[in-house]
Parts: C-alpha cells; structure tokens; sequence
C-alpha cells in the first residue's frame, strides 16, 4: 500500500498500513497518542524505517497501489498496533477491590 504522513509518500505491506489506520484512528477516539517505527519503501525504492507520530492530528493516508516492490518485513510491529488497538478499543474492565485506585481504610492516616 501507498502510504502518505505529513506529504511524505512512502509504501508498505497491507497489513502494516492497516494496522497503522486502524490503530491512529483507536488513538484518536481514545485522545491518546504513540509512536511506531514501521519498515517502508521509499518513492526511490530504498528500504527505510519510518517513525510515525500518531495522535489526533496524524495527517496518515493509505491507499492502495500496483507497485512492484517487495514490502518489507514488520510482523512485530503490526502485531503490536493491533494489540493496543484492541485493548484502546475494548479496554478491560475495572472490579472494585482490584488493582486501580485504593480503598480508603485507616493505612492512609487520614
């Protein structure tokens, strides 16, 4: 896939460019920001590593192309923005007595 960040035009596997969208638009539902270091292939056809900002003004585009080049390799990565994307998506739930904020109890000598 064709993938533009702020005017830079860049290519990837599917996988990486939809993991990025759908995990820049989890993190923009959410207020939330990252970064995320994703293997590219430059408009000259170099491999590079890109390093994406994203938050609720990532300007990220994706769009399909019949580009030749061989995409590179980003298993982990792809597995980590579906991962938080799940859990900013579906985060899970908070049980009183849990971990989280403290009961009150006379240990804070109030």
């Amino acid at each position: 896939m064709h993938v533009t960040y702020a005017g830079k035009s860049m290519f990837t596997g599917d996988a990486a460019a939809n993991a990025l969208m759908e995990y820049a638009a989890a993190l923009a539902h959410a207020r939330d920001a990252d970064s995320v270091r994703v293997r590219i292939v430059g408009p000259d056809g170099n491999e590079a590593e890109a390093h994406f900002l994203l938050d609720t003004g990532a300007p990220l585009m994706a769009e399909s192309t019949n580009s030749n080049f061989p995409m590179p390799e980003n298993a982990e990565v792809v597995e980590y923005m579906r991962r938080k994307t799940r859990q900013l998506m579906n985060p899970p739930p908070i049980s009183p007595g849990g971990q989280g904020i403290p009961a009150f109890d006379d240990d804070w000598n109030l």
